[in-house]
């Protein structure tokens, strides 16, 4: 009787955490839709109605509707094959990518041992009350604020669980702090990077980000399925997902889309703060950026989806800045380029398939 009890508030527990995350999705899109209906005067019922009978039908619920209907009034059709962000998150990432997904999108400190390159701008790691070497020798801690900085004027923390421009640290010799660090806890020490004049020339103050996303589709092969350009805002150091400007990408050609579109939705064709046009431009070695992250993505297989964060720097020289596993957000891809995945089989997955 006693085991039967926990399965039932265990069982109820779990349903009430997933209705959270639905409500949590909905209110979400919900103030994207207000955001839209204000910039295009109304919101197509039609668009309403299909999201509702595809959610039901392909997905099974009724949750899933609010981003296909998001995607919808974005790219002004529906469209067969898009997967809702939240229905990736609850069935996709669990399936696809599981513990090796959050481990290789949490876990910074061991992304260069995992893939093994240079591409990764590493200097050194905090781990486990101990400081590190990129090849795991223990620096004494009276000793790495010299290490740091005896090649670098500034250099960059990342906590091990940062994500979407949270946990980021930026230090020079003068404002070092190792108890700073200390309480901060595990993380990579990487320098800061000088990007390519592309990007300076539409914002010059942020490191701008080129999101790639790819996946492994079930013959072994990594193929690339979604290009975002984000570019950060005047006066910060990096790009912060609760104010930077997201472009899409042409997966082909590296061209950037005239539209861009601000944190909450709603768009520009040039960069607001140095009004620089998006039109046109192409992105330096976009091919390159491409090959390195399939090539990569071939060395960790198990992970089905990852979003690669890469940059091209002064030097032309393409670095890694971070990758996610875990739930690397589709949404704003299929909504302006989906669908990214019909192909997959994804949908399926609800059905234990």
């Amino acid at each position: 009787m006693k085991n039967i009890l926990k399965a039932v508030i265990k069982k109820a527990w779990q349903e009430e955490s997933v209705k959270r995350f639905h409500l949590m999705h909905q209110k979400e899109a919900d103030k994207i839709l207000k955001i839209l209906k204000i910039e295009n005067g109304k919101l197509n019922p039609k668009f309403h109605k299909l999201s509702k009978e595809y959610a039901q039908d392909v997905f099974g619920n009724k949750y899933f509707a609010p981003w296909l209907h998001v995607y919808s009034e974005i790219a002004g059709v529906f469209k067969e094959g898009w997967i809702p962000d939240n229905y990736y998150g609850l069935y996709v990432v669990p399936y696809k990518s599981s513990f090796f997904g959050i481990l290789n999108s949490g876990v910074k400190t061991l992304t260069m041992k995992l893939l093994n390159t240079k591409r990764l701008p590493d200097i050194a790691y905090y781990v486990s009350g101990l400081f590190f070497t990129t090849t795991w020798e223990v620096i004494p801690a009276d000793d790495i604020k010299k290490y740091l900085f005896h090649h670098h004027d500034k250099v960059v923390y990342k906590e091990d669980t940062s994500f979407q421009g949270k946990g980021i640290h930026i230090f020079t010799k003068e404002t070092f702090d190792i108890v700073k660090i200390r309480a901060i806890g595990n993380g990579v020490f990487q320098s800061y990077i000088k990007q390519h004049g592309f990007f300076d020339e539409i914002m010059p103050d942020a490191v701008a980000t080129l999101r790639l996303t790819s996946v492994i589709e079930d013959t072994g092969k990594a193929s690339c399925r979604a290009a975002i350009m984000r570019f950060g805002r005047k006066n910060d150091l990096y790009c912060k997902w609760t104010a930077d400007i997201k472009i899409p990408v042409d997966v082909q050609t590296g061209q950037i889309n005239e539209k861009g579109y601000l944190p909450d939705w709603r768009t520009v064709n040039c960069h607001p703060d140095t009004h620089v046009a998006f039109q046109g431009k192409v992105i330096p070695k976009f091919q390159d950026c491409v090959e390195m992250a399939l090539h990569m993505h071939q060395i960790i297989p198990f992970t089905r989806s990852i979003g690669w964060d890469l940059i091209v720097n002064e030097k032309e020289e393409i670095q890694l800045m971070e990758l996610n596993g875990g739930n690397n957000d589709i949404k704003f891809s299929e909504a302006t380029q989906g669908p990214c995945f019909a192909d997959m089989g994804w949908e399926n997955l609800w059905k234990g398939c």
